[in-house]
């Protein structure tokens, strides 16, 4: 069995160093190693769920804070400690359930009610208040399975009694860790599967000898162009290049070896094309709990010149990039600076940022961020792999994977 802090560590090194690449690898790798987290946590035969949580939060606070910019990991932390909520509310529910039948049943020994799970306050209250809300959109799309009926054995002999108690809370105890791999295990499934869903939709969105603008490179977008085309839709793509780490660039060499008409632009002329397409379809870093975007920079821009011409702004994200924060919230850091040498050759400016004439600062200085931020108000249509929503709407379907006690990810202190 692996040694899990070393896991850790080597996990918090690679986001640390920004050594991995892209929103999805970055949550897929963060659920599976809180998967491996929760596999190994042992808990207690009270209060599971307030172990699962702590431990997961604990590693969480240390994998927020190794690269806070790349939001994918705390949505990745929030979604699994929303799983155990969830699952632990299931369980609870249904002892409950069990409670209510064994306490109307008058042939049943009242030492069998020693057999039922002990119940927390906070998984009672949760359980109670359940009964009277509307089942979530989340609940309705996928159903919740019923939980599974604990089999009771009744013995004269007493040692063969506990023995069988003993049995079942160990039962009990693996059946919270159990779902909860489970439903993990869900998660990375969607996580990966998150283009080809979102692809899938594609034709519903471009039509006939439509013209498609897009930004820089993103394999969401890739991939949902290249369903239309299989579908045997033609159109044509503007590429803007996307300054100045040129992503643009991969982007049409991609487009274009997979037969599609492809035109490379200057991120200077997207107000002079845009009268010219029928659509925007970009990707996103991040979606906002208001709807707002956090995008790569030049986004901005393009969304400005579709709302001046009235051309749709469609943003592709799977649900691991939707973020229940909003941009206000102290927790999000909505940019990064990236290195000079992306704009300036040193060489060629070495005189205007020589910092040894003596001089308190140079007189050139080199701003080069990473993202954009697109308020929700530019934004036509989110297409997600559960489907197309307004962005009014997107704070309803992030209220579905979160809770809301996990929004700051911070450990309880120390009692005692």
């Amino acid at each position: 069995m692996p040694d899990m802090q070393a896991l850790v560590n080597e996990f918090l090194v690679e986001l640390k160093k920004r050594k991995i690449e892209g929103s999805q690898a970055t949550a897929k790798q963060t659920a599976e190693l809180l998967r491996s987290v929760i596999s190994q946590q042992r808990v207690p035969y009270s209060n599971q769920a307030g172990a699962l949580i702590d431990a997961v939060k604990a590693i969480g606070e240390q994998l927020i804070a190794a690269n806070p910019i790349e939001l994918a990991v705390g949505n990745i932390v929030r979604r699994v400690l929303h799983i155990i909520r969830e699952e632990d509310l299931s369980l609870t529910t249904a002892a409950m359930a069990d409670m209510n039948l064994s306490t109307v049943s008058d042939d049943e020994d009242d030492t069998e009610h020693d057999d039922l799970p002990v119940l927390s306050a906070a998984a009672v209250a949760a359980a109670s208040r359940s009964t009277l809300r509307p089942p979530s959109l989340q609940t309705l799309l996928e159903g919740i399975p019923d939980a599974a009926a604990v089999p009771r054995t009744s013995s004269s002999g007493g040692d063969s009694e506990g023995r069988s108690k003993s049995a079942d809370k160990s039962s009990r105890t693996r059946k919270l860790k159990h779902d909860v791999i489970e439903a993990v295990n869900e998660l990375i499934q969607d996580i990966s599967t998150c283009y080809e869903q979102i692809a899938e939709q594609a034709i519903e969105h471009i039509h006939q000898n439509e013209v498609i603008l897009t930004l820089g490179s993103s394999r969401t977008v890739l991939e949902f162009l290249c369903a239309a085309k299989e579908k045997k839709r033609s159109f044509r793509v503007f590429v803007a290049e996307g300054a100045p780490r040129y992503q643009g660039h991969l982007l049409a060499k991609e487009l274009v070896s997979r037969g599609l008409q492809t035109t490379l632009i200057t991120d200077s002329a997207v107000f002079a094309m845009i009268s010219r397409v029928n659509m925007v379809i970009v990707g996103a870093h991040a979606v906002m709990a208001n709807g707002g975007v956090i995008a790569p920079v030049g986004l901005n821009m393009v969304a400005l010149a579709a709302q001046r011409h009235a051309v749709p702004f469609v943003v592709l994200a799977g649900s691991h990039k939707l973020c229940p924060l909003y941009p206000h919230n102290p927790e999000v850091l909505l940019n990064e600076l990236r290195s000079p040498s992306e704009l300036l050759d040193f060489g060629e400016f070495s005189d205007c940022m020589d910092f040894g004439n003596g001089a308190a600062s140079p007189l050139l200085h080199v701003v080069n961020p990473t993202f954009d931020y697109v308020p929700p108000k530019l934004v036509s249509l989110f297409i997600t792999d559960t489907g197309g929503h307004n962005p009014s709407y997107m704070y309803r379907l992030i209220a579905d994977y979160y809770s809301a006690d996990d929004l700051v990810v911070q450990r309880r202190a120390a009692t005692g």
